[in-house]
């Protein structure tokens, strides 16, 4: 069994492997359009099924003929499957929203109830269009009880069979990948089993579900460890969520291969960019703990500093722009500012990726 090397889009794109995906949650990186995310060499975005179906629906992107011809993006594009929302959503009200066997029934404010099954969430990504999707899970809590993490193992086991029985009847040739989600929480006992019997149903990968840092706020790299020691070597092992440039450095040494977060253009717009510790792209040395560090703009010191944000980095803010004015921007409240900051970052993690690509 060959190691995967690359992500193969439905469009024919052969991409290198580990990729990072941006949260384009409801097919937009905010302050960006389509081609601002092109010019940071981001290769790929994620989309949130749940959400697209909600707005604008599943039908309007099917008008379109899937997700890229609708925000006009020629680049790749996966799907998650609405999973991180039966925990953040269906368990934090459970009587509104009740998860059962058959499926998450959601109720959302000024709106219709929903029932989001295994089946359902399959034909919505279908229809998106996207190169890979991620079957239906049920999140296993933070800090869940044997009992509780046992529950949602079981419940993600039986969605996740529903959902392969689904995608095969509907697919036939062009097929995107199919992912499923290991879940149980901090038993490692859980996580090896939920692995060994989701490879029993067979998929192109899996993923890391749940929640990825322990209590203390450190990462649950043993969980990760586990996930990856009883999957086959053909497998995409995919962090969902995942995550801090760090993070997913030891992540890839370790064999892992895709990530999606939405930290890059959250910390934009709230004024935290990160800069490589090195004076030019050709220096930047992941090899080096702390090959990075977190810039705040909003210093006062920083108003009169007329360097760029960073001379290892050649994005549209640092070969333009300096310091001073993208403090005073955001002193205005400039949208503009989110913008500079959002496509500094996402350049930040397109280079954090070339560089693992070619080590």
């Amino acid at each position: 069994m060959k190691k995967p090397t690359h992500f193969k889009t439905i469009t024919g794109q052969k991409l290198k492997l580990p990729i990072f995906f941006p949260d384009a949650t409801r097919a937009v990186l905010k302050t960006l359009d389509s081609q601002d995310i092109k010019n940071t060499h981001t290769p790929g975005i994620l989309v949130n099924t749940y959400h697209l179906h909600q707005r604008p629906s599943t039908s309007v992107i099917k008008s379109c003929k899937g997700i890229r011809n609708f925000m006009s993006w020629k680049g790749a594009c996966i799907s998650d499957s609405g999973g991180f929302q039966v925990m953040s959503i269906a368990k934090q009200n459970p009587k509104r929203n009740p998860i059962t066997n058959r499926g998450v029934t959601f109720h959302p404010p000024g709106s219709k109830k929903v029932l989001f099954t295994p089946q359902k969430c399959i034909q919505i990504q279908l229809a998106l269009k996207t190169d890979l999707m991620v079957v239906l899970d049920d999140f296993t809590p933070p800090g869940a009880s044997k009992k509780t993490a046992r529950e949602t193992v079981e419940r993600t086991i039986l969605w996740a069979k529903k959902c392969k029985e689904e995608f095969k009847k509907l697919t036939t040739l062009h097929k995107p990948y199919l992912i499923a989600v290991v879940q149980g929480g901090d038993h490692l006992d859980l996580r090896k089993e939920c692995t060994q019997r989701l490879v029993e149903i067979g998929f192109d990968g899996l993923g890391y579900g749940g929640w990825p840092l322990k209590k203390n706020g450190t990462f649950n790299y043993e969980v990760a460890e586990t996930i990856k020691k009883h999957t086959p070597e053909n497998y995409l092992l995919y962090g969902l969520g995942i995550g801090k440039p760090d993070e997913i450095a030891k992540l890839v040494q370790e064999g892992w291969h895709i990530f999606d977060c939405v930290l890059p253009t959250r910390d934009a717009r709230h004024r935290r960019l990160y800069v490589y510790n090195a004076s030019s792209i050709n220096q930047i040395d992941l090899t080096n703990k702390k090959f990075f560090s977190y810039f705040t703009p909003t210093k006062e010191k920083y108003y009169r500093d007329h360097s760029p944000v960073s001379t290892a980095c050649d994005c549209l803010l640092c070969k333009n722009y300096t310091r001073s004015y993208l403090h005073h921007l955001f002193k205005l409240k400039e949208v503009t500012a989110q913008r500079l900051a959002t496509i500094h970052n996402l350049r930040f993690y397109s280079l954090l990726m070339q560089k693992l690509q070619n080590p």
